[in-house]
């Protein structure tokens, strides 16, 4: 139990971490037309940039499945819906990554057309967007059905501090009040109803320290190996 606590705990920490380094790597997902021009050109800083932050798509389905075994002594179908959540989670990261990397053969062809063919550049540089974003919000989606459920759990179970539960639902709400007022379109620039996602990042990251550094609540690993 207390090495699954050091595992959970890095794997949270490598999901945050690679996901910024690689958020700062690539840079802002540029809009449709400057998309069509920016691509290509830094288009090894883009692949490394989401290769590196979708190393995040590994992490999460890491923590859950590692995490199983230990909420399914409190509620398996709980447990699995957890992991279900996490998986779709992951699956729709890589479908938003793999629609922003196709801009990089959409901007490298656009660049060698010219001017011709400028106006159905532009529509195909929007619909991958569209779904990148898409996919991206999708994941989102499978984010707030997910989290809820772990921290039900580690509310119920108390293996960890029931604080820590209750920060986890706080800062789980904000971001459903971020996502419901239309923020997380990076082609729009700061906006400050991104703030919203802050406190989740940090719970993320404050929970993560918690199981690296104290591990599970021995009196709660206790009853489960009785």
């Amino acid at each position: 139990m207390r090495r699954t606590a050091v595992i959970v705990g890095a794997l949270f920490w490598i999901s945050n971490l690679a996901t910024v380094v690689g958020s700062v790597i690539s840079g802002p997902i540029p809009d449709a037309s400057k998309s069509l021009t920016s691509m290509y050109p830094h288009g090894t800083q883009v692949l490394v940039g989401t290769l590196i932050a979708h190393i995040n798509d590994a992490a999460i389905i890491g923590y859950a499945v590692v995490l199983f075994p230990v909420l399914k002594r409190f509620s398996e179908s709980l447990a699995l819906g957890y992991v279900a959540f996490k998986l779709l989670e992951a699956t729709m990261l890589v479908v938003s990554a793999a629609a922003l990397l196709s801009l990089i053969a959409l901007s490298q062809n656009y660049i060698t057309a010219g001017a011709s063919g400028g106006s159905s550049f532009q529509t195909l540089a929007e619909v991958t967007l569209a779904q990148q974003f898409w996919a991206s919000r999708l994941a989102a989606l499978a984010y707030l059905f997910a989290t809820p459920i772990l921290t039900f759990l580690l509310y119920r179970s108390q293996l960890v501090p029931r604080f820590i539960s209750v920060w986890g639902f706080i800062a789980l709400a904000m971001l459903a009040i971020g996502l419901a007022i239309g923020v997380g379109d990076p082609t729009r620039g700061f906006e400050p109803g991104q703030l919203l996602v802050v406190p989740i990042i940090l719970w993320e990251l404050f929970f993560a320290t918690w199981l690296i550094v104290r591990g599970f609540n021995p009196s709660a690993v206790a009853a489960i190996v009785s």
